[in-house]
């Protein structure tokens, strides 16, 4: 039996995580579960599976569970996300909160020799070589949980070798392309949050919804894929496949492409990663390759969705930029969705944002998270300036 946590359980990924696990109860056990402001549903999840320790944003959240019968123990904030990720009794930490608040649990979880399912693709673009470093010390097992990289993991002959012993070429990364696609730049510029978060094929949060709109959330992969897989950027090659039958790609030096396909539903690679090197049942369908028609692809417009050139220019710089465009990216996200700003301003934000933060090495955790409080604060003087017409 593994315990195990799941770091936002009320999101699309923990939720998705909890279903794989009550499938397989004789083996695994929700240990702890956080949320950061849906209350009603995480009294929900407590009182269906029954953790011994739950986390919530802040003091006057306890409270409001305490009401609604929760009687697990209850801690607050990022001191109880860490607490949780390192627990002796835990085994699994599955790291699925968005954006930088999920840095801090998530290292810890690696720094405490946890088996880490990593959907938390920002603390790798904020700080890969630290975060690599710790991994390999600390012998945490590391499994990618996001979709591209888990068929790259899958794809590989040797998982944990280098891609040169193994005589990889290329790792593609595929792309739906987002709700945007085949829009113009000027179409763009009156898009909507309601427009941006209908995803065509994945269920997915706002957050991320709106990433995968701008490109932004391909950019953020291929810097998760470079740490992961010790890849240059060059190495490392996007394409937009609208129909999301193959989620990436793997090339070799003697000619062959290994693709791994699959429907397009989170709870595969989730249960992929728990039970690697093992296969359980994910409550997915097989892929019907007989149905499936004819699947398209094309190259990226980097011209109409500049932030994914951002996210490149970003890792081949290095040091602190990648966490500087990922803490602009998410003031910028925010602003948009709460129609401060305009979804075409957002890479403007970015830009403007690395313009003007010099670019430190990040050899230690202190340098990134200054890179990162800098970023934001900067990021919200530059939101005014593209402030939408009412």
């Amino acid at each position: 039996m593994q315990n195990v946590t799941i770091l936002g359980a009320t999101g699309s990924i923990g939720l998705s995580t909890l279903d794989v696990l009550n499938r397989h109860t004789e083996h695994y056990c929700v240990y702890a579960l956080t949320a950061h402001s849906r209350m009603v549903e995480l009294a929900q999840l407590c009182h269906r599976y029954k953790p011994q320790r739950v986390v919530v944003a802040h003091a006057g959240q306890i409270a409001e569970l305490t009401k609604l019968g929760v009687l697990a123990d209850i801690l607050v904030g990022e001191a109880g996300l860490v607490e949780v990720s390192v627990d002796p009794e835990v085994q699994v930490v599955m790291a699925a909160i968005v954006g930088a608040a999920g840095l801090m649990p998530t290292l810890a979880a690696v720094q405490a020799g946890k088996r880490v399912l990593l959907a938390n693709k920002e603390a790798l673009v904020m700080t890969g070589e630290l975060f690599m470093h710790a991994a390999r010390e600390h012998k945490a097992i590391l499994l990618p949980v996001d979709s591209e990289h888990n068929a790259i993991f899958q794809c590989m002959d040797r998982p944990g070798v280098s891609v040169h012993e193994q005589g990889i070429n290329c790792l593609i990364l595929t792309a739906s392309g987002g709700p945007f696609r085949d829009m113009t730049w000027e179409d763009m510029e009156r898009a909507t949050p309601a427009m941006a978060i209908k995803h065509p094929r994945w269920s997915m949060g706002p957050k991320i919804s709106v990433d995968s709109a701008t490109l932004m959330n391909k950019g953020l992969e291929l810097i998760e894929a470079c740490w992961l897989f010790a890849v240059r950027p060059d190495q490392v090659q996007i394409v937009i496949h609208p129909e999301s039958i193959i989620h990436s790609m793997v090339q070799y030096r003697d000619g062959s492409t290994l693709a791994q396909l699959g429907r397009p539903d989170m709870r595969t690679p989730i249960a992929q990663a728990l039970a690697w090197p093992e296969r359980i049942q994910a409550g997915v369908e097989p892929l019907d390759i007989l149905a499936c028609g004819g699947m398209h692809f094309q190259t990226p417009d980097e011209t109409r969705f500049p932030c994914l050139r951002l996210a490149r220019q970003a890792m081949a710089a290095g040091g602190t930029a990648p966490a500087i465009v990922n803490a602009a990216n998410e003031v910028a996200v925010a602003a948009f969705l709460q129609n401060d700003t305009s979804f075409t301003s957002i890479p403007a934000i970015i830009a403007g944002t690395l313009d003007r933060i010099a670019v430190q090495p990040a050899h230690q955790l202190q340098v990134v998270l200054d890179a990162d409080r800098q970023a934001r604060a900067i990021a919200r003087e530059l939101v005014p300036r593209f402030e939408v017409e009412t």
